[in-house]
């Protein structure tokens, strides 16, 4: 390389400056292609493994709380999961240990780039005793791609669900009895942050995983009762090419000034609208479903493609199937603007409005504030209404009332292995 870059200079055909910089370009390719045949030939753990894991039991189990007090979130139990990571050792021993708050230095990649990202599921206890996580596997994918989006490593989902299992097993006594009267579930939030101490504005070298359980009771204090909208296009969530179909930290903050707007206004959630068209994406953190007759004078339940700024919801994909299955109207994924909705009021068509997540799993919508009017919705006004058949379909297979469905997955061993030969 010497030889051809001094016959190039003797010849007057580059200058001394576009020697160094060649070499400097020479020497950085190398350096990259030496980089990435290193990780490939590196012998780093790819994922962390469920038989390595350690399991350190608390001394003194805290008094649980009554469930007739239970809210959302607000409650934690006795341990928690913890698995770090680093570009130079991979993934570490996974390790069950009683709940602590986190030691971070100031510097942390999380507390000043927002590299983190979050899932959310629940576990169910049923009326038989078993408890159940509902598509964890749905959980794992969409966690994965969300540590892709945001540079932090992959692992393998199945040992993630398995540990998940074993800590829910050793904190069962957490996991409340549900009624109709106080629908009560564990939650349960996988999280990964970046805690490596450097401000330069880089990937993480260092990452923590860690998973926290709890108790919760209803999403809203109000009950299973209908909510208000904001429909303001002057706010936009996401967008197309951004992160809006990841679950990330930074995609919720936001969105809280939206919502306090919302409050202010007597509103519980906010309609996020996108585009000059107002194109409807979603219910505050929930997907979206619209039954009407549409156009063509079909009965028909409606959500918003998945097109990049959609969160891929578990609960989105579990009614689509279940709807789909029934054969009773026609399901589709395509786009709403608020003018269809508006249209749809004015003739009649449009029957019912309503949010899906995991938190509050169905959540029925009666009014929309937009632009100064409040907007009637006649959700609540169905003899016999979409929204609640759908719900009583998924919690009857969340809490085991549906026998052996390919969605539950029981938390304890012999009970998966069971599972695993239905």
């Amino acid at each position: 390389m010497a030889l051809n870059v001094m016959q190039m200079k003797l010849a007057g055909m580059i200058s001394c400056k576009q020697v160094i910089r060649k070499v400097i370009r020479i020497q950085s390719d190398l350096s990259s292609r030496s980089c990435f045949l290193l990780r490939c030939l590196s012998t780093v753990p790819s994922s962390f493994k469920f038989s390595d894991l350690e399991v350190e039991v608390i001394k003194t189990p805290t008094a649980k709380p009554d469930v007739k007090s239970l809210v959302f979130g607000k409650y934690f139990s006795d341990h928690m999961l913890s698995i770090e990571w680093t570009t130079k050792s991979g993934w570490a021993t996974p390790r069950i240990h009683p709940l602590k708050p986190l030691q971070l230095h100031p510097a942390a990649k999380v507390l000043h780039y927002a590299q983190e990202l979050f899932e959310g599921l629940k576990a169910y206890r049923g009326e038989d005793g078993i408890i159940r996580l509902f598509r964890p596997d749905q959980n794992m994918k969409r966690m994965n791609d969300t540590a892709s989006r945001c540079c932090m490593p992959n692992f393998d989902g199945e040992e993630l669900i398995k540990l998940i299992c074993k800590l829910i097993e050793i904190d069962q006594e957490w996991v409340p009895c549900s009624s109709s009267d106080s629908p009560c579930t564990l939650y349960v939030r996988p999280t990964m942050i970046g805690v490596e101490s450097s401000l330069g504005v880089a990937p993480a070298s260092k990452v923590l995983l860690y998973v926290i359980i709890g108790p919760v009771g209803p999403y809203y204090a109000t009950g299973f009762q209908p909510v208000s909208l904001l429909a303001d296009p002057g706010y936009v969530r996401a967008w197309p090419g951004g992160t809006g179909n990841t679950k990330m930290g930074a995609n919720y903050a936001p969105t809280l000034l939206v919502g306090k707007l919302a409050a202010e206004q007597n509103c519980q959630q906010v309609l996020w609208l996108f585009g000059e068209d107002e194109t409807l994406t979603e219910v505050g953190a929930m997907n979206i479903f619209i039954q009407w007759v549409n156009e063509e004078g079909e009965l028909e339940l409606v959500t918003p493609p998945l097109s990049g700024v959609i969160l891929p919801g578990v609960t989105r994909s579990s009614l689509l199937e279940i709807a789909k299955s029934w054969k009773e109207f026609k399901v589709s994924e395509r786009n709403v603007t608020m003018a269809d909705v508006t249209k749809a009021l004015q003739e009649g068509r449009l029957k019912e409005f309503f949010g899906a997540g995991t938190a509050c799993v169905v959540s029925p919508v009666n009014q929309i504030l937009y632009k100064g009017e409040r907007i009637h919705i006649p959700t609540m006004e169905q003899e016999k209404p979409l929204f609640n058949r759908l719900m009583i379909a998924l919690t009857d297979i969340q809490y085991g009332k549906v026998k052996n469905h390919s969605w539950q997955w029981p938390i304890i061993e012999s009970q998966l292995q069971a599972r695993a030969s239905v």
